[in-house]
This record gives C-alpha cells, sequence and structure tokens, in this order.
C-alpha cells in the first residue's frame, strides 16, 4: 500500500496551503514571517515542514484570509490555461490563435504573473453582493460580472476562483485571437461557470449593451496604449455621464464605460495609469465622479503590476448609487512603496481590515471637498501622511557624525614631498616584461584572481581584482603579475597614464593586447615601485572614500530638507561658529 502523503491526509505543505487559500507560496511565507500566531510546523523537514490542516484552516478562517476556500484550492495549480485544444473548434485553430495560445502564461496559484496577480486584487475588492441576483439584472436567477476589455479572460477567471458559478461571466475582445483564447479558457473552467464573451470594439461596437444597468459588477484593465479614443464617432453617447474626455483620456472613457453597465450598489473596479489621475485634460471628469459620490476609493499599487511592465497603476473603485448618493470621503491607499506586490491584499476581509486600520502612513479618507481643489489630482500620494521614523536628535546625530568624518577625511589627506631631483626614468614595454616572465596577459574570459591587474572597457582605468564578483564588469584584459618582481599597484597607476595617450579604435573604448604590450613602464627595482605602489594606492582608497562620502553627504541633505518638509525639523539652524574660518573656507574653494 502506497503511504499516503502530507497533502492528502491531516498535514499540509506551504504549497498546499497556497493552493488552499488561493493565494501564491510568496504570501504563505511572508504569514509566517509576519504573523507569531500563525500554526507551527508539526513535521516535515527545515526546508519543506508541514502543518496541521485543522490548525491552518482554523487560523484562515479567524484571519479572514479563508475568505476564498470555497472556491479556492479545487484543482492542483489553480485556474490555468488548459493545454488541451482538441474540444475547441473541431481541434482546428488558426495559426494566430495558436500564437496567442502559447503566449498565455502556464502558471499555477502559486506562481502568479503581474497580470494574474492583478486580477486576484481586483476581483478581491469587490463585495460578496455581488453574487446577489436582482430582478432587473439577473441572468437566469444569476448576477452577471463584466470585462469589456477581457482580453484572454485572466479577470474574469480571477473571478470565477472567487465567486464559482454563483456569478455569469460577459467579455469582449477586441482581437479575434485573444477572444477564442478567453473563449477556450473559460470554456475549460473546471468550476463551469456560465459565460459569454463576444468579439468586436467595446467603444464603437457594445456586444454586452443588453447588461448596461444592470450589471452586478465590472472588473477591467482597459489598454493603456491607445494613442486616441473615436470621440468624434461617439460624442454624443449617453455613455459619457461624467463628461466627455478628451481625445487622449482614453481611459477615462473606459471609466465611464464600465460604469455605465453597473446596476444600483454595483461595483466597479478599473485600472488606471497615474498620469490618468492628474492630468489637466480629465480634470472635468475627475471632478464629476468626485462630486457625484460615485468615485469610493482610489488605490496606488506598486509598480510592475499588470499586463503593462514598468506601468505605475493606481485601481479606481467606483459604485453606482441607490437613491440618493452619501457623499462619504474618498478613500486614497498607497501601497505603492511596498516591495513585494505580492503583499497587496488579495482577499476582501483583508482589505476591509487594512481600512479599518485608518494607517495614516497607507490610506486616509479625504473629504470630496479637498479633492475638488485645484487640479482634482486622485493621487494617493497627495493626500497620505509620509512615514517618518526619524526624529530631530536623529538628524542631529547624523550630522555629527558626518562633520566628524570630513575632519578624519581632512587629517588623512597625504602631503607629499618634493623631490631632490627631476625623476630620470628608463622605461620598459609591458610586452617586454611579459617575455621575461614578469606578467602573463590572460585571456579576457578567466576569472580574474585576487592581485591581477584588470584593464577595463570604456576608458575606465585599470584596477586590482579583489577576488569578487565586482571583478567581472567590464574587463578588456586581464594581467597576472609575478609578485616578486612586479607591483601592481604602481604598475596600474603608471599604465594607467600610459594608455591615456594611445589612440582606442574599438567600441569598447578598451586596449587590445598589442596596446597594451606597447604601453610603457618604469624600469624600478621592487622597493621603490612599492613606495609608489603605496601612494598610488592610498590615494585611490582616499579618492573612493570622498566619492563615498559626497553620496552620502547628498543623502543627508536630501533627508534633511524632507525632514523640513514633513515637519520633523524646524528651518532654524546653525552655520559654523568660527565665521573667520568659514571665510577662509570660501576664499580657499573660490581659488580651487
Amino acid at each position: 500500500m502506497t503511504a499516503m502523503g502530507p497533502d492528502e491526509h491531516d498535514e499540509l505543505t506551504a504549497a498546499a496551503i497556497a493552493r488552499l487559500a488561493g493565494v501564491g507560496r510568496a504570501a504563505v511565507a511572508n504569514w509566517r514571517r509576519r504573523y507569531p500566531e500563525f500554526p507551527d510546523p508539526v513535521g516535515g523537514s527545515p526546508h519543506s515542514p508541514t502543518f496541521s490542516r485543522a490548525e491552518v484552516e482554523a487560523w484562515l478562517t479567524e484571519t479572514g484570509k479563508g475568505d476564498q476556500l470555497a472556491t479556492a484550492g479545487r484543482t492542483d495549480t489553480g485556474t490555468q490555461r488548459v493545454g488541451d485544444l482538441s474540444s475547441f473548434q473541431g481541434g482546428r485553430l488558426d495559426n494566430e490563435i495558436r500564437r496567442a495560445l502559447a503566449q498565455t502564461p502556464e502558471s499555477s496559484i502559486a506562481d502568479l504573473t503581474p497580470d494574474q496577480l492583478l486580477a486576484k486584487v481586483i476581483v478581491s475588492l469587490l463585495p460578496q453582493s455581488t453574487t446577489v441576483a436582482h430582478a432587473a439584472g439577473a441572468d437566469d436567477g444569476v448576477s452577471v460580472v463584466l470585462d469589456p476589455a477581457c482580453f484572454n479572460a485572466t479577470l474574469l477567471m480571477a473571478v470565477a476562483d472567487r465567486f464559482g458559478d454563483s456569478v455569469k461571466l460577459a467579455g469582449q475582445e477586441i482581437k479575434e485571437s485573444a477572444a477564442a483564447v478567453a473563449a477556450f479558457n473559460l470554456r475549460s473552467n473546471y468550476l463551469g461557470v456560465p459565460y459569454e464573451i463576444h468579439t468586436g470594439d467595446s467603444l464603437l461596437d457594445n456586444q454586452l449593451d443588453e447588461y448596461r444597468g444592470t450589471a452586478a459588477a465590472v472588473v477591467c484593465e482597459p489598454p493603456f496604449d491607445i494613442p486616441q479614443w473615436p470621440s468624434s464617432e461617439l460624442v454624443t453617447d449617453p455613455r459619457w455621464e461624467f463628461g466627455i474626455p478628451a481625445p487622449r483620456e482614453s481611459e477615462l472613457v473606459w471609466v465611464q464605460h464600465c460604469y455605465a453597465h453597473l446596476r444600483p450598489r454595483g461595483v466597479a473596479v478599473v485600472a488606471v495609469t497615474s498620469r490618468t489621475c492628474v492630468q489637466a485634460s480629465g480634470q472635468h471628469v475627475r471632478a464629476a465622479l468626485v462630486r457625484s459620490g460615485v468615485l469610493r476609493d482610489v488605490i496606488a499599487l506598486p509598480k510592475g503590476m499588470g499586463s503593462v511592465p514598468a506601468t505605475d497603476i493606481c485601481l479606481w473603485v467606483l459604485q453606482r448609487p441607490y437613491g440618493t448618493p452619501d457623499h462619504q470621503a474618498v478613500r486614497m491607499v498607497d501601497l505603492s512603496e511596498l516591495g513585494d506586490a505580492a503583499d497587496v491584499p488579495q482577499e476582501f476581509a483583508v482589505w476591509q481590515r487594512l481600512l479599518a486600520d485608518a494607517d495614516p502612513t497607507i490610506s486616509r479618507a479625504v473629504p470630496r471637498l479637498e479633492l475638488l481643489d485645484n487640479d482634482v489630482n486622485l493621487l494617493p500620494s497627495r493626500y497620505i501622511t509620509p512615514r517618518s521614523t526619524a526624529s530631530p536628535d536623529d538628524f542631529a546625530q547624523v550630522t555629527r557624525r558626518l562633520e566628524a568624518l570630513y575632519t578624519r577625511v581632512g587629517q588623512g589627506l597625504p602631503c607629499f614631498a618634493t623631490p631632490t631631483a627631476p625623476p630620470r626614468y628608463s622605461y620598459v614595454a609591458i610586452g617586454e616584461l611579459e617575455r621575461a616572465g614578469a606578467l602573463t596577459i590572460r585571456s579576457r574570459d578567466d576569472t580574474p584572481r585576487a592581485g591581477d591587474l584588470l584593464v577595463r572597457t570604456l576608458g575606465r582605468p585599470p584596477a586590482i581584482a579583489t577576488g569578487t564578483n565586482e571583478d567581472d564588469t567590464g574587463i578588456a584584459q586581464v594581467v597576472e603579475i609575478d609578485a616578486t618582481r612586479l607591483d601592481a599597484n604602481f604598475l596600474a597607476a603608471f599604465l594607467r597614464a600610459d594608455a591615456s595617450t594611445l589612440p582606442v579604435a574599438n567600441t569598447l573604448g578598451a586596449l587590445s593586447r598589442d596596446d597594451l604590450r606597447r604601453c610603457r613602464v618604469p624600469r624600478l627595482p621592487l622597493a621603490e615601485q612599492r613606495r609608489y605602489g603605496d601612494a598610488f594606492r592610498h590615494l585611490r582608497q582616499l579618492k573612493d572614500l570622498l566619492a563615498g562620502l559626497a553620496k552620502t553627504s547628498a543623502h543627508v541633505i536630501d533627508q534633511t530638507m524632507y525632514g523640513l518638509t514633513t515637519g520633523v525639523l524646524a528651518p532654524d539652524f546653525t552655520v559654523m561658529k568660527n565665521t573667520d574660518q568659514a571665510r577662509a573656507a570660501d576664499e580657499e574653494t573660490r581659488e580651487l
């Protein structure tokens, strides 16, 4: 008899917990780090611990992270693209559809792509009342959730993951191949959720018009790359309830298109770029959304979420009022500084707790009159109190330490003696030293060893290898040196001076091996080489120290300015007490 694994009995691995809760494995790892009350392992190994199923389920329920337990974990991998095409169109797909299917991520729920993660976040903002069917908006007694720009149905699949067959899904996609993928994905959905996918331009040919004013929810990540929307053809369309957007404000068109399909108390969650939150040309539409009470929440997400890389995205949560709007404050939530996008809440209960905590460094309920001032800026960072952990004493301590460092640097500045007579060198070529066995020019592909001389690209000066990963950057030549005959620092300094006089013909800005062999250095005894080498090494270290100190100083100044703007510091300050000394320093600086 085959023994039952932990996933099959009363113990769960971290991956199994992720499948059970409908989250990624990274989220489970974060729970273990952040929540001391998370169940302790009961078995397994340090690298693959197992946990009690009963304890995990109790913890998920108690913390609200089990919001999706009813629908999550019904397969080994969660929602994914199914690879069997035989049931779709008689097993025949044209090449374009096959390419689109090949681009659809085959990732499990424990390894979400950015657009899948965004989909889970968007859907988690929908209230549980989404599943409640209204007589006017029900389709065979089932609420309808729409995505008018569904692409391959990533958002609709996330809806299916959360609500199961309690809702009907409806989407529209302008690209026929993507619409075919969306239909295939939904047909293959293990939950068997009723769905319909239409092909066409949602703005010019709205195939979902039958659901206008009746949809329980609308989720949408609109296309961000549309230069202009067809404003001249749709100028009189009744969907623009909050004003006609400017020709280049297509995202505001999609926001209103989504809202037009909502039933009373229906919720739309629409992804927009940060530009749409501040663009002057969209001010009148934003003002109307705020003034009407329709806009409920604005959530800034970490960079990189969604289908477009390196895009700053905000989520606008809108709700059609039932009767008279309440005009309550708009909740601004700034999660843009989260280091890991997987830390963004993916369950409705977690969002509720986050908003209830009202951490002023993350969220704030902003009165609508305040939003309507000036340019109707809807970026959450405009209204969130920045997190500041430094006190005035901290700033003073850093300033004193910086002052002490500058004093030490000044004391370490070398003062070199004047030679009694001009040096008269005889020179030797690098090629001659190579033939004598004092050095070896190795292949640039060789791994540098500590003490090797590195001739670098892009005109950078030669350096001495340290034996770390930093040695692998921009190497043109690797020179192995016999330390009993040559000093590496001496050679690097004089090679730098001679190499700068040679023309460089290649695009890397680096000496070729033949050019390197023609370079010359003084012919000096080893003891004299080491005297020069010590001086060069000291100067190079001093230069690196000053560069780092300058960078640190600039950072301290920036943080001090930040402290002044956030009220941590007052604008009263003192300067160098010895004014004569300060004046002398200024004069010396001008002379330099």
